[in-house]
C-alpha cells in the first residue's frame, strides 16, 4: 500500500527520507507524526533510523542504497558514519564514496540488481557502486535529463518515470532494468518522481499532495496491492504449517 505524508509541510519526502528492502533512513527534526508514518508501517520488518547527511537533512538526494549497502557522500562526516554503521543491520556495507557529484541520491537511481547513473560519474565511483550495492551499472538520461536519480523511481517489481519520458526510452529502460516501467507523476503533476516518492518492494510512502489517480498509478506499476515483505510470508507460511501439523 502507499502511505501520502508530509516532512514540515514539506510534500517532497523522497528528499527527506530513504527506503530500501533492508532499512529506512529519515531526516532528524521532522515532526514526530512523520516518524510514526513510517514507524508503523515498517518498524517490524526493517530498522528505520533517524540521521543527518554532512550536517543536512536532505538525505535522501545525498545517499544512495539498496538491500546490499548504502553510498554516502564525502562531506558525511565521522561520527554520522559510525551512526549508521552502527544502527543498519551488520550484512549492509556503509562506505564514503569521494566523487565530486556529491549529491549521489540526484546522480544515482538503483534497486537491489541494477543501476542507473549520472553520465559524469568517475570510472572509480561506478566501480564502487558495483561492488557496494552488488548490482550492474548503466550510465543513462532519463526523458534528457542527466540527474537520473532525480527523474525516476525504480523497485525490484517496477518504476515510474519522468512524464516526458519517449516509448523508445521506456522500452531501453525497462530492458535495463528488467521491470515494468509507467511514465508519471507524484505530488499533483510533479516531475521529479524521486523527490516525491520513496518505495520498496512492499510499501511506498509519496507526498500529500499526491492525487488519487497518481497514487493508483503508484500502487499499480509497484505492485502495492496487498503485498507484504517476503520474510513476513515466508514466517507466516511456516507458522501456518506447523498449526496444520
Amino acid at each position: 500500500m502507499a502511505t501520502r505524508l508530509q516532512y514540515e509541510n514539506n510534500c517532497e519526502i523522497g528528499v527527506f527520507s530513504k527506503l530500501t528492502n533492508a532499512y529506512c533512513l529519515v531526516a532528524i527534526g521532522g515532526s514526530e507524526n512523520f516518524y510514526s508514518t513510517f514507524e508503523a508501517e515498517l518498524a517490524d520488518v526493517i530498522p528505520v533510523v533517524k540521521t543527518s547527511i554532512a550536517g543536512t537533512r536532505i538525505i535522501g538526494r545525498m545517499c544512495a542504497g539498496n538491500k546490499n549497502g548504502l553510498l554516502l557522500p564525502h562531506t558525511t562526516t565521522d561520527q554520522e558514519l559510525q551512526h549508521l554503521r552502527n544502527a543498519l543491520p551488520d550484512n549492509i556495507v556503509v562506505q564514503r564514496v569521494e566523487e565530486r557529484l556529491s549529491a549521489l541520491g540526484n546522480c544515482i537511481a538503483c534497486n537491489d540488481h541494477v543501476a542507473l547513473t549520472h553520465p559524469d560519474l568517475d570510472a572509480d565511483t561506478e566501480e564502487m557502486i558495483s561492488d557496494v550495492l552488488g548490482v550492474e551499472v548503466f550510465k543513462q538520461t532519463i526523458a534528457g535529463n542527466i540527474l537520473v536519480g532525480s527523474y525516476c523511481a525504480f523497485s525490484n517489481l517496477g518504476g515510474l518515470v519522468h512524464p516526458h519520458t519517449s516509448i523508445e526510452d521506456l522500452d531501453e529502460l525497462s530492458t535495463l532494468l528488467q521491470v515494468p516501467l509507467v511514465a508519471g507523476t507524484v505530488n499533483r503533476g510533479s516531475d521529479v518522481i524521486a523527490a516525491g516518492l520513496t518505495v520498496n518492494d512492499w510499501t511506498a510512502f509519496c507526498g500529500s499532495d499526491t492525487t488519487a489517480t497518481e497514487l493508483s498509478v503508484i500502487e499499480n506499476v509497484f505492485k502495492l496491492r496487498g503485498a507484504q515483505p517476503t520474510n513476513l510470508v515466508e514466517e507466516m507460511r511456516k507458522s501456518l504449517i506447523d498449526t496444520y501439523v
